[in-house]
């Protein structure tokens, strides 16, 4: 079983390919846009073991030639150290601009591998084939890639769309709970901006995609993926709609920064507790019921997953701290922090109409410090 999401951005148009058993057979989607029978592979070393060989096998079946670069996992990889060695790499590689290079990995590769193909010789055309769900569902779908700073996340980058996506289903079977659960936390996330059939179909078929559920995940990747690609078609480079995405991110990317984009704590983790402290700040501005964020909250806990900034392990900034790294997020327009607000689930909106000290609350009370409801 297979679906089809198509992006319709005119000529940059390009299909989102979900199903299973669709590393195997890679090479019959790749073909077509090969000028020459020779692909550039970039993975992690986690990837590599488990879906690298599926690939190439497909490739040589195909009488494609190939040659792949494996960088370590992990979000530190998205800096200039192993930018450069990827460049370096399509270089030494001769990789010309009509070739096409491979990101095979979650998020991190993907936005890697889409940047250094943006700016290689103003840029070359590149596949995604995500192996994690968060991937799956949003970094691998909308042309964002990019690099962190030690200034904050994503602070690099550019927009280069990918002329194909192949989210292959059961690669997520080799995925850990934790991780999953991570990228679950971004599937919730479409509901909550824009969607609230959708969020309740998560909640009554949450648990059961999680356990490994094939039709269920088919569905979710799709229904999420066809949302993005529907709000990227009205608003690709983020003038307007597209920041409807940005959902829980400004908390998030926050406390990424504050946990030193370590394993301490997951973008997918990060997104989900930003989303609940999202409809928390709403909530106390009388913009949605407290059954909001309650609800969230109640489904992201029968789910096994953080929603407190108190649930990231070790110590963490106080809430002072945390609002100052939120001011290098890239949302700030004319020195004013933009936030993602709702007036219900599936009601997502985006204002700078936000008082500092609701913020300040909603953090204190977040982190167990108590501040007054």
């Amino acid at each position: 079983m297979s679906v089809c999401v198509n992006v319709a951005l005119g000529v940059r148009a390009y299909d989102i390919h979900i199903g299973q058993g669709l590393l195997d057979k890679a090479a019959q989607y790749i073909s077509p846009f090969l000028e020459r029978a020779k692909v550039v592979i970039i993975t992690d070393s986690n990837v590599a073991q488990l879906h690298l060989a599926s690939l190439t096998a497909s490739l040589d079946f195909a009488g494609i030639e190939h040659v792949s670069l494996t960088l370590p996992a992990g979000e530190s990889t998205k800096s200039w150290l192993f930018l450069n060695q990827t460049i370096d790499f399509f270089l030494d590689e001769k990789v010309e601009r009509r070739d096409v290079v491979i990101a095979l990995g979650g998020g991190v590769i993907g936005d890697l591998v889409g940047f250094a193909a943006a700016i290689l010789r103003r840029g070359v055309r590149f596949i995604q084939i995500p192996t994690s769900l968060l991937a799956q569902v949003d970094s691998s779908v909308g042309g964002k890639t990019g690099i962190n700073a030690s200034q904050g996340k994503n602070l690099i980058g550019a927009f280069h769309q990918p002329s194909l996506v192949l989210a292959d289903i059961d690669v997520l079977k080799t995925m850990t709970t934790r991780d999953f659960l991570a990228g679950y936390g971004e599937v919730v996330k479409y509901g909550l901006l824009g969607n609230a059939v959708f969020f309740k179909w998560l909640e009554l078929n949450g648990p059961a995609l999680a356990r490994g559920d094939t039709a269920a995940r088919i569905e979710a990747v799709q229904v999420s993926c066809q949302m993005k690609a529907d709000i990227v078609v009205r608003d690709e480079t983020e003038q307007g709609d597209r920041a409807l995405l940005n959902l829980g991110h400004t908390f998030c990317h926050a406390l990424e920064a504050a946990a030193g984009y370590s394993d301490r704590l997951l973008h997918g983790e990060g997104v989900a507790i930003g989303c609940a402290l999202a409809f928390e700040v709403s909530a106390r501005l009388g913009l949605c019921s407290q059954e909001a964020p309650s609800r969230i909250r109640a489904h992201f806990k029968t789910m096994g997953m953080k929603t407190d900034i108190c649930d990231i392990d070790g110590e963490m900034p106080s809430p002072l701290a945390l609002l100052e790294l939120m001011g290098q997020d890239k949302k700030v327009i004319g020195g004013k922090l933009n936030f993602i607000m709702a007036r219900d689930i599936g009601r997502a909106f985006v204002t700078s109409d936000v008082p500092t000290e609701v913020i300040l609350s909603v953090l204190h009370y977040s982190t167990g410090f108590g501040a007054a409801q």
